[in-house]
């Protein structure tokens, strides 16, 4: 079990992050290079909004309604650091599907305190149609997932996977 899972809570058996640690390199940002920008704004723009992130406003015309080609979601957390997710167009390829399985990223998680929680976002995201790989469903106790994880997975609309999970 990772950081991620929770454990069986064995007497004998000890969390692996319950060591408070200080870390450096924390994540700041992350960009997506998006096939097309108008239905990714879209996706991401419910779901962050939904999770409690913000939205910024950028001056210049790439940011601007009624058809941004740009985007960007912040959260500051309660130590100061915050972390931002920041959607541009592709500069080619911008028909291909992403493939998880390929070199590179497989998914991002979003954590949350509540099944309650998980089930909302699920329900925004199909409001929008969004893609949804998989329903709501307790993984708990199943091979690589702890003894709770409650998730919901979407695809963005460049076939990205996003994880919505309570832990």
């Amino acid at each position: 079990a990772g950081c991620f899972s929770r454990t069986d809570n064995l007497p004998d058996q000890k969390h692996p992050c319950s060591e408070v640690t200080v870390a450096r390199g924390v994540l700041s940002h992350i960009d997506f290079s998006v096939g097309n920008p108008g239905l990714s704004i879209h996706f991401y723009d419910v779901l962050l909004t939904g999770l409690g992130y913000n939205r910024y406003r950028e001056p210049g015309a790439a940011w601007q309604e009624p058809q941004p080609t740009r985007a960007a979601w912040g959260v500051q957390y309660g130590d100061g650091t915050s972390f931002a997710i920041d959607l541009r167009p592709a500069g080619h390829n911008v028909t291909r599907t992403y493939n998880r399985f390929e070199p590179g990223p497989h998914h991002m998680a979003f954590s949350v305190d509540s099944d309650a929680e998980v089930d909302e976002v699920y329900r925004s995201m199909v409001k929008i149609d969004a893609t949804v790989l998989d329903a709501p469903f307790q993984y708990g106790g199943q091979p690589g997932y702890g003894a709770y994880y409650y998730a919901v997975f979407f695809a963005d609309p460049d076939g990205f996977k996003v994880e919505v999970v309570h832990l």
